[in-house]
C-alpha cells in the first residue's frame, strides 16, 4: 500500500471516529492552543479547512436526522408540550455517546430549533469520551455547578461498566461507587435547579463486535450493563429507556458503529425518540409542572422501542 493511500485511510477514520467523539477543546480547555483552530486541526492530523469541513458535515447530518424525526407525526403533534421554556439553558453530561458530535445531544437541540421556533434555548454538550460516573462527578462544579443551567441531562453507565483487560476479574467503577457518584451528582444538580433530572440510560452494547476493535483497553458485556441501566433507572426524575430496549431487543446491529458500542445515525434517532417520547407524555407533563410548583421529585418511567423505519 502506498503512503498516499495509507494517509488517506488515516485520515478517513479520524474523521468517522475522532472528530465525532474526540473534542480536544473540551479535553484540555486550559491549553492555550486549543484556542487555535489550526492548532487542534494539526495535532489529530488535518488541516484547519478539513477539519472544519468535517466538523460541519457532523452538524448537517444531525439536522438531517432531526428532520427524519420530526416526520413521525406523533412527536410533531405533540412537540409544543415539551416541558422547557424560552431562554432555558440544556447541559448533558455523558461519556462519548453524548460527546458524538452528530449524536442524540446534537439531533435533539436540532429537532427543537427546527420546531419550536418560540424558544431560544442554549444546548451546551459536555459530554467527554469515554467519561464514567467518577469523571463527570470530578468536573461538575466547572460542566454544571458553575453555569446553573434549567436542565440537565445525564447519560452515564457504559464506561463504567467496562472490565479493563489490565484487571478482568472487576468492572471499571463498581455498582457500589456508580450508585454513590448517581447519588452525588443528583444531589448536587438538586442544588441548582427545581426541574427534574433526565437521565438516559446506556444502551446495550454488542460485546462481539467490540471484541474486534483492539483500540479499547477492555470489553463490556451488556447482562453486567444491565444492572448499571437498573440503578440509574432507580433515579428520581425523567428515565428514558429504564429497559435498554430502544435499539431492539436483542440489540440490532444497523443501530451502531462497527465498535457494537458507539451507536450509528439510526442508533441515536432512536434515543432521540425515546427522549422526546418521555417528556412530552401526559405522565411526564404533570409530574414537570408539579415538580415546578412544589419543589418535589416525583419519578416517571417511559420504555419504548425505536420505531423508526430502518
Amino acid at each position: 500500500m502506498s503512503n498516499t493511500n495509507q494517509n488517506e485511510q488515516e485520515k478517513e477514520a479520524i474523521k468517522r471516529y475522532l472528530i465525532p467523539f474526540l473534542n480536544i477543546e473540551k479535553q484540555f480547555p486550559l491549553l492555550p492552543g486549543v484556542q487555535d483552530l489550526g492548532a487542534v486541526a494539526a495535532f489529530i492530523g488535518l488541516s484547519k479547512s478539513e477539519l472544519i469541513d468535517s466538523r460541519t458535515s457532523c452538524d448537517e447530518q444531525a439536522e438531517l436526522a432531526a428532520q427524519e424525526i420530526l416526520k413521525d407525526e406523533d412527536i410533531l403533534n405533540n412537540i409544543e408540550n415539551l416541558p422547557f421554556s424560552d431562554g432555558d439553558t440544556i447541559v448533558a453530561i455523558g461519556d462519548s455517546l453524548t460527546a458524538d458530535l452528530q449524536g442524540w445531544f446534537e439531533i435533539l437541540r436540532h429537532v427543537l430549533h427546527i420546531s419550536r421556533l418560540d424558544l431560544e434555548l442554549n444546548w451546551i454538550n459536555q459530554g467527554m469520551h469515554e467519561d464514567t460516573s467518577f469523571d463527570a462527578l470530578r468536573r461538575l462544579n466547572r460542566t454544571v455547578l458553575d453555569i446553573e443551567p434549567e436542565w440537565v441531562i445525564v447519560s452515564l453507565g457504559t464506561f463504567d461498566s467496562i472490565r479493563l483487560h489490565a484487571a478482568p476479574d472487576r468492572p471499571f467503577i463498581s455498582l457500589t461507587e456508580f450508585w454513590e457518584n448517581l447519588n452525588s451528582i443528583e444531589n448536587a444538580i438538586k442544588q441548582t435547579t427545581t426541574n427534574p433530572i433526565i437521565w438516559v440510560t446506556p444502551p446495550p452494547v454488542i460485546t462481539e463486535l467490540m471484541e474486534k476493535v483492539p483500540l479499547f483497553d477492555g470489553i463490556i458485556d451488556d447482562t453486567e450493563l444491565s444492572q448499571y441501566r437498573e440503578i440509574l433507572s432507580g433515579r428520581t426524575g425523567f428515565i428514558v429507556d429504564p429497559q435498554g430496549r430502544r435499539m431492539g431487543k436483542p440489540a440490532e446491529a444497523w443501530n451502531y458503529l462497527p465498535d457494537g458500542i458507539h451507536p450509528s445515525m439510526p442508533g441515536s434517532i432512536c434515543t432521540v425518540k425515546s427522549i422526546l417520547k418521555t417528556l412530552i407524555s401526559d405522565h411526564a407533563i404533570d409530574h414537570s409542572k408539579k415538580t415546578n410548583r412544589k419543589n418535589k421529585d416525583n419519578g416517571h418511567i417511559h420504555d419504548e422501542n425505536c420505531d423508526h423505519d430502518h
